[in-house]
């Protein structure tokens, strides 16, 4: 673990502040070279608690150990940090995937660290980069039939030859090649390579829909946690009220019904309680198996106190269609049709005639130590054309499936095209009308909680009794309750646009 000291400058001008990109820093007490961090990774150290950066192929994480102290010197501001430094591991550079900036605004250190977790570790994520190994040595494959190909042999036999019976050896060597003069192996190796640029959106694909999903488990379990711990303060009341009306129905202020039902209002409470507790647990057991970790390590999982976290990003209330230009699975739509078109006219090429050369030498004698000599060497070089005549209407039956594939293929582009318009909308109309309906609940609460502090008032007055109080108390209690509830959904909200328009937002 070393230290390192960043210094930032920010220059104050009409407009507001001017945040330059380069910056020192000192490591081991030796000055080193100006680095380049992008604005947005300089900002998450001012304002979050750690800070994950790629270079180089290796993962460095900021982490500051004391508040930034500053000083004004005319119109430029300093801003002077000491972080632990700390080089993860050497990877490739799939954190860019998941635009980890973005991540950095719910300022959570736990959910950055889930997250990475979930890079290094998850099963999904290792299988979806060996489907790209695989691919690539698919394309390899293909690309070597645009090559000469060049086999040997070794025959060494015993028989009757012309005569009397002895043993020889034999060594053939054979050459061929296809001239590819109308492009139609290089057409396949260009559809094999679409296959292989395909599997690498795949791959992007994963790592966003993994990291926005331990995103969004790891803000339902936070969720749950503030829905308990409100939980248990309503089944307290609501224990306390149903000891105040056993002692009411045995003075005989209250009816036995109204005892029946403040006992099964209890009841309930405690169970609501226990199903809270049990989702709780099997989204952490989820969350275990998003980052790679067994499940029975559950009881190690930090997490954020619900009532500090917060997303300090801004989702604007409309963005521009282009978006959709950016997702993965839009780009791999536009690849695969490119490809279903390269199959259609590798189809109508495989009608065209064929020209191979080839070539054999062969070396034959009965002594192996004179084998390898002119004299005993039959050597021939040659060509050929084949034109294919008739093969059962096979070829014209693979050109209209391939161009049957080729109307599938654009009819899919149309369709994820109309269905990322569709994503990016949801999700937008989500964030707005959610947005809104937190802001009426909260109007709700202050209410709420203006009432609750009059009744408080009433009570310390002897104007009514403790019960009252208690009933006031849940009430608030339940709006607080939904209020957490729909600030949590916005923040899925916000995890779902992330998703849409696949990480590509700063």
């Amino acid at each position: 673990m070393q230290h390192i000291y960043v210094i930032i400058h920010i220059v104050k001008n009409q407009g507001g502040y001017l945040i330059p990109i380069l910056f020192n820093q000192v490591l081991k007490g030796t000055l080193m070279k100006k680095k380049l961090l992008s604005l947005t990774v300089l900002l998450s150290m001012l304002c979050s608690s750690s800070v994950y950066a790629v270079d180089d192929n290796i993962t460095y994480k900021y982490e500051p150990i004391n508040e930034p102290s500053d000083y004004v010197q005319e119109n430029i501001y300093s801003y002077i940090k000491k972080y632990k430094f700390e080089e993860i591991k050497p990877v490739v550079k799939k954190y860019e995937y998941v635009n980890l900036a973005w991540w950095a605004k719910f300022n959570d250190e736990y959910l950055n660290d889930y997250i990475i977790r979930a890079i290094e570790n998850n099963k999904d994520l290792k299988m979806a980069s060996l489907t790209i190994d695989e691919y690539y040595q698919n394309v390899i494959m293909q690309r070597s039939q645009e090559m000469p190909s060049l086999s040997a042999g070794f025959l060494p036999g015993y028989g009757h030859f012309m005569g009397k019976t002895q043993g020889n050896f034999g060594v053939p060597i054979i050459a061929s090649y296809e001239l590819d003069i109308f492009g139609k192996n290089h057409n396949k190796t260009t559809g094999v390579r679409n296959l292989y640029e395909a599997s690498i959106l795949d791959e992007q694909t994963a790592y966003i829909s993994i990291a926005s999903a331990v995103g969004s488990v790891y803000i339902n379990i936070v969720k749950l946690d503030a829905m308990i711990d409100m939980q248990e303060k309503i089944v307290k009341l609501r224990k306390e009220i149903s000891e105040i009306m056993n002692i009411s129905n045995k003075e005989g202020i209250v009816s036995t019904s109204d005892l029946v039902k403040a006992n099964k209002a209890y009841i309930a409470g405690t169970s609501d309680l226990i199903e809270l507790k049990k989702e709780r647990t099997k989204l952490l057991h989820q969350l275990a198996v998003l980052v790679g970790d067994s499940p029975n390590n559950i009881n190690e999982y930090k997490r954020a106190d619900y009532k500090i976290l917060s997303f300090s990003g801004d989702i604007p209330k409309e963005i521009s269609s282009e978006v959709i230009m950016q997702r993965p699975d839009y780009k791999k739509a536009e690849i695969l049709l490119e490809k279903a078109g390269i199959d259609v006219r590798v189809a109508r090429k495989e009608m065209l005639p064929r020209l191979n050369l080839g070539g054999l030498i062969f070396f034959n004698n009965k002594y192996f130590e004179s084998l390898f000599t002119t004299n005993n060497m039959v050597w021939g070089v040659g060509g050929g054309i084949f034109q294919p005549l008739f093969q059962g209407f096979a070829l014209t039956a693979n050109l209209k499936a391939k161009k049957i594939a080729f109307e599938r293929s654009l009819r899919n582009y149309e369709k994820v095209n109309l269905t990322s318009m569709q994503e990016v909308n949801d999700t937008l109309v989500s964030v707005n009308m959610d947005r809104e309906k937190l802001e009426k609940q909260k109007n709700i609460q202050a209410l709420e909680q203006k009432d609750f502090a009059l009744t408080q008032q009433k009570f310390e007055e002897g104007v009514i009794a403790k019960l009252d109080l208690d009933q006031q108390q849940e009430n608030l209690l339940n709006v607080q309750k939904m209020v957490y509830n729909t600030e949590f959904d916005c923040m899925i909200d916000y995890i779902n646009f992330y998703k849409a328009i696949a990480g590509n937002f700063s």
